[in-house]
């Protein structure tokens, strides 16, 4: 399926594919590919693969390319695939086999793409059903429980850059940790490494934060919540929370600060007023339902069982998932 459709009058001016061809990625993620099971039109964005001129199993070429971009992807050491030409594409070779042979060998991955949906479904399932318990568990009715703004229960502040950052990235070991949206994973809620330090002068003019403080994103992907594991240094481009130790169980705040109605709440402040970004004072007024850290910790072991279930990457179905793939 797709997600949008045009209008007879643009169709001239796209480029027309049947039912059945393979196509590849040229921008965002590079390399994903995929047949289409509908006549359809393609923008510029997509390679096409048309009119063989020898007898093959599209499955099978299918599989080839993925292969190709795969072993593109592992070999690139860090860099990201920017783009693929039309002369490097041409470039490629890829082992022609009997038909037969062809189709076994599309057999037996037809099997395990079919076990891997199978699981991505299933995580979704558990996505969905981890997102309802926490939104059911984390909403109290008017006057259930005190509510205090996050600015009176914590400390909020923005990161600050050094400038020019060049002149303060260090390979010394006794370097300062230097956090970037980067050295984050959506799949995970603690940020353990970066890739790079800077020096203790440059941490001095940036923002520094101990083991166990929070961290979100002001502009990029806002208002998703990281937990430190480590001490580092924050750019202007993070919000730090912090000393909620008092009143807050740090795995509590953080299901908390993931919840829909509080990601819609920032959405609602960005949208409706004249500031573009996630600002501290606009965290400083969200409010927080304080529940007695028995309660809290009741909530947390609820929730936590499904976060390791879909977002950890060494245990539950995303692991289970890396490993058929």
């Amino acid at each position: 399926e797709t997600k949008k459709r045009i209008s007879k009058l643009a169709q001239p001016k796209s480029i027309f594919v049947e039912n059945g061809t393979v196509i590849v990625t040229l921008q965002g993620t590079i390399g994903r590919v995929a047949i289409t099971q509908y006549d359809s039109y393609l923008d510029r964005t997509l390679a096409i693969f048309t009119n063989y001129k020898i007898d093959i199993n599209k499955k099978y070429f299918a599989y080839q390319l993925k292969n190709k971009f795969d072993l593109e992807k592992k070999n690139a050491r860090g860099s990201t695939l920017k783009t693929i030409t039309k002369e490097e594409f041409s470039k490629f070779e890829i082992p022609i086999l009997p038909l037969n042979i062809q189709s076994k060998i599309v057999q037996v991955l037809d099997n395990f793409t079919e076990l891997t949906a199978e699981l991505t479904a299933e995580l979704t399932a558990r996505k969905k059903q981890y997102s309802y318990y926490r939104d059911t568990l984390l909403t109290f009715e008017d006057g259930e429980v005190k509510f205090e703004s996050l600015g009176e229960v914590a400390k909020i502040q923005r990161g600050a850059s050094p400038r020019p950052i060049a002149k303060f990235i260090t390979d010394d070991k006794d370097g300062i940790p230097w956090i970037k949206i980067g050295d984050t994973s959506p799949s995970t809620k603690y940020i353990n490494k970066t890739a790079q330090k800077v020096t203790l002068e440059g941490a001095k003019k940036s923002r520094i934060l101990k083991k166990g403080d929070f961290i979100m994103s002001n502009s990029m992907s806002f208002g998703r919540p990281y937990i430190l594991n480590i001490d580092g240094a924050i750019h202007d481009g993070w919000a730090s929370i912090s000393d909620f130790e008092n009143k807050l169980n740090s795995d509590y705040l953080y299901h908390y600060l993931s919840s829909n109605k509080v990601q819609e709440y920032w959405t609602s402040k960005i949208n409706s007023g004249s500031v573009s970004n996630l600002n501290a004072d606009i965290i400083k007024t969200l409010q927080v339902p304080l529940i007695s850290f028995t309660e809290q910790e009741r909530i947390v072991s609820i929730l936590d069982k499904f976060d390791t279930l879909t977002n950890s990457i060494s245990e539950g179905l995303p692991k289970e998932i890396e490993l058929r793939q």
